[in-house]
Order: structure tokens, then sequence, then C-alpha cells
């Protein structure tokens, strides 16, 4: 096969540009970006001047002109399938909708009725169909979308706790289960999509945010139950930080692909406030806002991050890897190389995610 016959398909996490000049939020990956046939994301803010804040982020809302980062980045593709996609209410979802396809970017996982969030997107380059659909387990209460109803494709999940021996106080075991009927009907839309691609993408917003390395229960069910129906890539995110990454049964599982490109404009004083939102970082997370990163308030794990590349050929994907990044002051992700020191960094962080939750995953550089 030549060369020019190969697709090269990169994936990000979440992307959010909020800031007044949304295009240098790409000043370091936009060239790299553009070399993808195909690119996908996470978006993580509604593009709309409409709605009402509903939700619990501080921001959650950009100018619809702000699509202009994502297409001079190059995505063809991105999840609108998160915990802020109805943040704004629904207009905001529909005129994140409607903007994204003005500007040739398929959306795939929030729609405006439950058909169309589980709606699939084929691409096609080369003659290589690649399929993607999206999904979200972290829904808040009205978020999901209904029959008449605007909001995102979900795979919910409860939480119970057990006791795992005889010793009173000792600490419980936290067991997730996938709502069944939710994952009943992604594994209908991966079963019917199967057929019609080459290669088949699953975006899932999912897993426990802020704490390093844990992988929720849940997530080896659905995650398998994907990949068992004829998905060929998971590739998930929210949790605001890298985590481990599976090999099930020759597929590959990214737990977390961190944020990628993600710029908050905060309320004034939001980092010295002392309400909920302080009192979940503090207490629940244990992290502060770093002054350092005006626009950026997440831990500081938060600044490794990745990039995914799969090569396509012969109608399947022949190679995955992924290339370490950096997220700087300005909230920017820098690609860096071998030579750098923080390449390492970022490599042996992963390796330990892998190790930490008993995956057996080898990473070579």
């Amino acid at each position: 096969m030549n060369k020019q016959d190969k697709v090269s398909l990169l994936a990000v996490g979440d992307v959010s540009p909020e800031r007044d000049d949304p295009e240098s939020l790409f000043a370091h990956t936009a060239a790299f970006l553009r070399r993808g046939d195909i690119v996908f994301g996470q978006l993580e803010t509604n593009l709309s001047e409409r709605g009402v804040n509903v939700g619990l982020a501080p921001s959650g809302r950009s100018h619809p002109n702000n699509v202009d980062a994502l297409t001079c980045a190059g995505f063809n593709v991105m999840s609108f399938a998160s915990n802020h996609t109805l943040d704004w209410h629904h207009d905001a979802l529909i005129d994140t909708l409607d903007i994204l396809k003005k500007n040739n970017i398929a959306v795939v996982g929030a729609g405006r009725n439950i058909k169309e969030a589980r709606q699939p997107v084929i691409i096609e380059r080369k003659g290589i169909k690649v399929g993607f659909l999206g999904y979200c387990s972290v829904v808040p209460r009205g978020y999901e979308a209904r029959e008449n109803k605007p909001g995102l494709a979900p795979v919910r999940a409860t939480t119970s706790y057990e006791q795992p021996d005889w010793q009173p106080g000792t600490p419980p075991l936290i067991m997730s289960r996938a709502n069944p009927g939710d994952l009943a009907a992604m594994v209908s839309d991966i079963r019917s999509l199967r057929p019609n691609v080459d290669v088949l993408v699953v975006s899932m917003h999912w897993g426990v945010h802020f704490v390093p390395s844990m992988i929720a229960m849940y997530e080896y069910e659905v995650g398998h139950a994907a990949i068992d129906a004829g998905a060929d890539l998971i590739l998930g995110h929210h949790a605001h930080l890298l985590k481990g990454i599976e090999v099930y049964k020759g597929k590959v599982i990214f737990h977390s692909l961190c944020n990628f490109a993600f710029d908050i404009h905060l309320p004034p004083n939001f980092s010295r406030s002392r309400g909920p939102a302080k009192i979940r970082r503090t207490h629940n997370f244990g992290f502060e806002i770093d002054p350092e990163y005006p626009s950026y308030p997440f831990p500081v794990d938060s600044r490794k991050t990745i990039l995914v590349k799969c090569v396509l050929s012969n109608r399947q994907i022949e190679r995955i890897s992924f290339l370490p990044a950096m997220i700087n002051k300005q909230s920017q992700p820098e690609i860096v190389t071998h030579a750098d020191k923080r390449f390492s960094d970022v490599l042996e962080y992963l390796q330990w995610l892998c190790l930490d939750q008993d995956l057996d995953t080898e990473l070579v550089p």
C-alpha cells in the first residue's frame, strides 16, 4: 500500500476556547493538528450568546465566533456529550450544534432529541470509512436527551458501597455499575454502525475527575461492552487528568486524555472565593488554583496531556501512538519532543497510572 493511502486520525481530550483571541489557544499545535486527515476533540463549552446558566461550572459558554479556534486547528468531528452540554439550557445547545455544522465540524453525543444524540458520524478518507459515536456517564439530572427534549446521549452509572470484610469501620469498596438500559442502547448503536464502517471509534465522557489514577469500575464494564459490540477504539475524557491506557482484546481504551486546550474566563476573585466550589477543590480533591495559571484552574498534574495518533490502512487501525504535551501558563498545549525532559515526565506519569490500576500496558518511547 502506498503511503498516501494511509489515513491519520488525531484525537485529543477536552477543548474549551473561551478567550477573546481563541485561535491563540492552539498557537503551538494547530499546524500539527491540521496534518491529520481526521481530527477529533471533546467540546466542553457552549458556543452561544443565548441561555441562562443552570450548571455548576463558572463559565461553560463561549462566543459563537470562538468556533474559529476549532476550524483553525483542523477539527472536523467533536463530541458534545458532557456534564456541560446543557449548562446554558436548550437554546445554547442548539446554537452550538448549528455553529459546528455550519463550520463543517460533525457532532456526536448530543442533539435536539435522543435519536439525534445517538446518531453516528461517518467520515470517509481515502476510501476508509471511520464511524464515531459519543456518550456521557457523568450526567447532571435532566441533561440526558429524550424523545422530545434536547440533551446528551447517556450511559449513566449507579454507585454503591460494600463492606469488604467483617471488621466494623473498614473502608468500603466503591462499586459502580452501568445503567442496563443505557448500556444496551450503546451496544445497539455500535452493532448497527459496525457493518457500515471500517473503523469504529467511541467517545466516552466518564470517570472520576481530579482523583489521580482511579478508574471507576463501570468504565471497564462500559469499555469492554463497547469493544465486544464492535468498537475499535475508546477515547475517554472528563477527568481533567490523564488516566491509564488499557488494551482489551487487542483494542485500546484511553480512560482519560486529560484536557488539551482548556481556557476558562473565571469570575473576579473566583480563586479566593470560599463557596462550594472552593470546598470541593480543597477538601474533596486537594488542590488550589495556581495564580500563575489564571485561566487554567486545575491541579498541577492536569498540565500533562497527550495527543493520540492512529494510522489507518487496509481498512483497519495499523498503529496507535501518542505524543506527550504540556499545558503552559497561557493554557496552551505544547507538544514536547523526546529530547525535552517534560517528555519523560509525561511518559513516566502514564506508566505509573497504568501500574497503579494493574494495567499491563507497555509504553515504548
